[in-house]
């Protein structure tokens, strides 16, 4: 399993000197994650490279690389059996958790992709009228022109999410 950190979340939780790695061969088990404050709140925004299907966390009292860890992986496992993608938790997911590797970004699109969701996300949290599971649905159900290898549509990551799980 491979997390793609910012370079402030990297800083955070102590991870040191990021490789560059190319997409796992499991691209469920690819996830990129951004350290993002709102009212004054850190939040993480951990978001499958692939298919920027993304979930948003308190970021409140992780600062080691383990507690990252633990912390991501439990937030991941509660919001996708409640998103009706438990089994791609746990039948694609959590094998490739007995090896975690940290590295750096993917490429500008994904970034660009998350920095958007991030905008979004701390608009919602800023209105205080949702729960972190209520804005991350809103976020997977948001149109990315890039999840589109045409261009010319958009994806919508819960659907390309459940694409590769081929749930």
């Amino acid at each position: 399993m491979i997390f793609r950190l910012s370079h402030k979340l990297g800083a955070k939780i102590k991870a040191g000197i990021l490789p560059t790695l190319p997409l796992d061969q499991n691209p469920l088990a690819d996830w990129s994650a951004h350290l993002f404050v709102a009212n004054r709140v850190q939040y993480i925004l951990l978001s499958n490279t692939k298919s920027l299907y993304s979930l948003v966390l308190p970021g409140k009292g992780i600062t080691t690389t383990s507690r990252f860890i633990d912390d991501a992986l439990s937030s991941m496992r509660e919001f996708m059996e409640a998103d009706g993608f438990e089994f791609a938790f746990g039948k694609l997911i959590a094998p490739a958790c007995g090896s975690v590797q940290f590295a750096m970004a993917l490429d500008r699109s994904v970034t660009g992709s998350i920095s958007e969701m991030i905008y979004d996300a701390a608009c919602y949290l800023e209105e205080g009228r949702l729960s972190l599971f209520r804005i991350s649905a809103r976020l997977n159900e948001r149109p990315m022109s890039a999840l589109n290898p045409k261009r010319n549509q958009y994806g919508f990551p819960r659907e390309v999410f459940a694409a590769l799980a081929k749930v």
